[in-house]
């Protein structure tokens, strides 16, 4: 038989693509789950905005198994469109057939960084942000030099100039989400271990974060005086680093097996009931450990262990139960809404729990936005790495918190927090955004909202 040049060269063409690895690429079989129905088209922040077929999940997923069968290459013209995905899992909440998209995401991103050689403008952002904000210890000593870019007025400089966006979108997106920096953004004033009030009924670790703990220090310190007047005691290694919530999604591996370990032996020896954390994008990577770790015969077992202590601040409190008496925050109805972070409402599948707890409040009326499961853009560092598709998810999730006529806005994810922050400002609206448990913690204590919370 014989064989014809154009076979042999198409063949030759085909093994010589750049393509997965063999280390865990997209499982096949996970891939062969998707029916391509096209449900998830409409629930995909990255399709509504950019409307390619191959900026959607389904045409992601058609990619993986290109990819997989050796038909195309991992190059530019794919990883931009695994690059524009979100991960803000949507779609998985979506999908009538059950696709694992998350799993399929997860393994792409991680043999991109493997298998892909990216531009060096984009090395360079990426490891910068890679080198700061998992990092709390070494970002805090960049927080003098933009205390005094702030007293001095700067940014409103540099914004209104536009010359930072016209050199670097990217850089421009970081600083335009710059949040204030306080005295407390220097300070550690949490103890190591703070008893409970009144009778103790559990021991529980808290997690601080890194731009949790730097930037929204009251965030920390309320979620500590919540669990304390509700009877929990509680555990502050100062040992603990980074979740690995940043490096995991983006496909960082060794990094964040570091930082998944660190975490897990940061709380070996504290004998808690439960480890809570008050994020929830790190909230999510917490509950994967078992997964991060799943090769590693030295924390497998400790990270399944580990996971199991885990619990989302507000699942952690709609499960035990508020003891602590609560007072209302106003002496008329206060219009609340509740905003949705995707890794709670789709990673984690806590949505109602947090309204529960909000419902609570006295005098609390909760509204509802339209298109609340709709990504606001942050998703971890994506404003940061795809600015103009982050734009105009920003300038729509805030369109829609302000159609509610709320005056206040509950956020459980700093990402989340500095996002819709940002495009309040950009249309000169003076609403608070708040962390459900800074809310709950005024009512316990008593304080008034006076429209300027927060």
């Amino acid at each position: 038989m014989q064989v014809s040049d154009n076979s042999v060269n198409k063949a030759a063409s085909i093994k010589n693509l750049t393509g997965f690895d063999v280390n865990q690429p997209p499982d096949a079989k996970l891939i062969d789950s998707c029916v391509h129905c096209g449900f998830c088209l409409s629930t995909c922040p990255s399709y509504r905005v950019i409307g390619k077929e191959m900026d959607s999940p389904r045409g992601r997923i058609y990619l993986m198994d290109a990819i997989n069968e050796g038909e195309i290459a991992l190059n530019t013209a794919t990883v931009q469109h695994f690059d524009s995905c979100l991960g803000c899992l949507a779609c998985v909440s979506t999908c009538p057939s059950g696709v694992q998209y998350d799993k399929l995401i997860s393994a792409t991103r991680h043999q991109v960084e493997r298998n892909y050689s990216r531009s060096l403008p984009d090395k360079l952002i990426r490891g910068l942000i890679f080198s700061l904000f998992p990092n709390p210890d070494l970002l805090r000593l960049f927080l003098f030099p933009l205390l005094i870019y702030q007293i001095l007025g700067l940014p409103k400089l540099v914004r209104s100039t536009g010359l930072l966006k016209k050199v670097s979108p990217r850089l421009a997106a970081m600083e335009s989400i710059l949040p204030q920096i306080t005295v407390k953004s220097f300070q550690d004033n949490l103890l190591d271990v703070i008893p409970a009030q009144g009778k103790r009924r559990y021991r529980v670790g808290v997690i601080l974060g890194c731009v949790q703990r730097l930037f929204f220090s009251p965030v920390n310190e309320a979620t500590v005086r919540v669990l304390t007047a509700n009877g929990c005691e509680v555990v502050i290694p100062k040992s603990q680093g980074c979740c690995a919530a940043l490096p995991e999604h983006q496909g960082q591996t060794q990094q964040a097996r570091a930082l998944a370990r660190q975490m897990i032996d940061s709380f070996a020896h504290t004998n808690v009931d439960f480890v809570i954390i008050n994020a929830a994008g790190c909230g999510h990577t917490l509950k994967e450990y078992g997964h991060i770790l799943a090769d590693d015969p030295d924390y497998q077992e400790k990270a399944q262990a580990f996971v199991a202590k885990v619990k989302d601040a507000q699942e952690f409190l709609a499960t035990v139960g508020i003891t602590a008496k609560l007072s209302p925050l106003t002496d008329e109805p206060l219009n609340l809404v509740y905003q949705d972070a995707c890794h709670l409402l789709h990673g984690q599948k806590i949505s109602v729990q947090p309204r529960q707890l909000l419902r609570q409040i006295p005098n609390i009326k909760l509204r509802e936005p339209i298109d609340g499961a709709l990504c606001c853009g942050s998703a971890g560092v994506y404003n940061l790495l795809q600015p103009e598709v982050a734009e105009e998810l920003g300038e729509q999730k805030v369109n829609n918190l302000l159609n509610t006529g709320a005056e206040l806005i509950a956020s459980a994810n700093p990402g989340c927090t500095l996002q819709i922050t940002k495009h309040l400002q950009l249309q000169s609206k003076k609403i608070p955004v708040m962390h459900p448990m800074e809310l709950l913690d005024y009512s316990i204590r008593g304080v008034k909202f006076n429209g300027e919370l927060g």
